[in-house]
């Protein structure tokens, strides 16, 4: 596996490629965006972590929006002190699949990596994926069907249950579900009760509570 890291920091940036090679992935690291960008266009990678306030022409943002629009659906982490919700939303807007923010614990790095390699963040060429108990969830029609019968699921409903599938085999934590559902602080209580709701329409223990923490469904 071939990671590419965009990153200025030098310190941060070789500990992320010694803890990533000792992991056993074969990780490249650059400094500007042009660098990446020409290594990118050069060879296949299986991942990009980029950091997005960087040297060269295009921040990460801007060099992974590039990326896209010439169809290159290389998994990608943003690893960055920007925290607010506008720069997260921005993120995820032009194409990336987590958001790492600075300062992490390497521990943490592998998990998410390991995540979104085997995710692809559902950048395959099939977009139906298949789920526990014969489900089956549409990621471009945002659609969940079990045995090819639609399960009629309200808006809010269909974007909790596509973070679920995007993390299926972790947890989702209530600050991702307010975070990226609803892109605003949101009371617990609320959370449970439209997940509460959710889990009314399918089937028992598909979605799994995990108390004080959040929520899970398995791969």
């Amino acid at each position: 596996m071939r990671i590419l890291i965009l990153e200025d920091e030098s310190i941060l940036a070789i500990s992320m490629q010694e803890f990533l090679e000792d992991s056993g992935y074969e990780v490249v690291h650059y400094i500007n965006s042009e660098q990446a960008f020409d290594a990118i266009y050069d060879k296949p990678f299986d991942l990009l972590l980029l950091d997005v306030q960087v040297a060269g022409e295009q921040n990460g943002f801007e060099l992974l929006s590039s990326l896209r629009k010439a169809d290159i659906c290389t998994p990608a982490i943003f690893i960055t002190s920007l925290t607010d919700i506008g720069h997260l939303t921005k993120g995820y807007a032009c194409g990336g699949c987590d958001y790492i923010r600075k300062p992490f614990d390497l521990a943490e790095l592998k998990l998410r990596v390991e995540q979104a390699i085997q995710l692809h963040c559902f950048n395959t060429s099939d977009n139906l994926i298949d789920l526990a108990f014969n489900y089956k969830f549409d990621t471009k029609k945002i659609q969940l069907t079990l045995n090819d019968e639609v399960v009629t699921l309200g808006k809010t409903e269909g974007k909790l249950l596509e973070l679920l599938v995007k993390h299926r085999g972790s947890v989702v934590t209530y600050e991702m579900f307010w975070e990226e559902v609803w892109g605003e602080w949101i009371e617990p209580t609320n959370i449970r009760v439209q997940v509460g709701n959710l889990r009314k329409k399918l089937k028992e223990d598909f979605i799994k509570n995990v108390r004080g923490i959040g929520y899970s469904i398995d791969l």
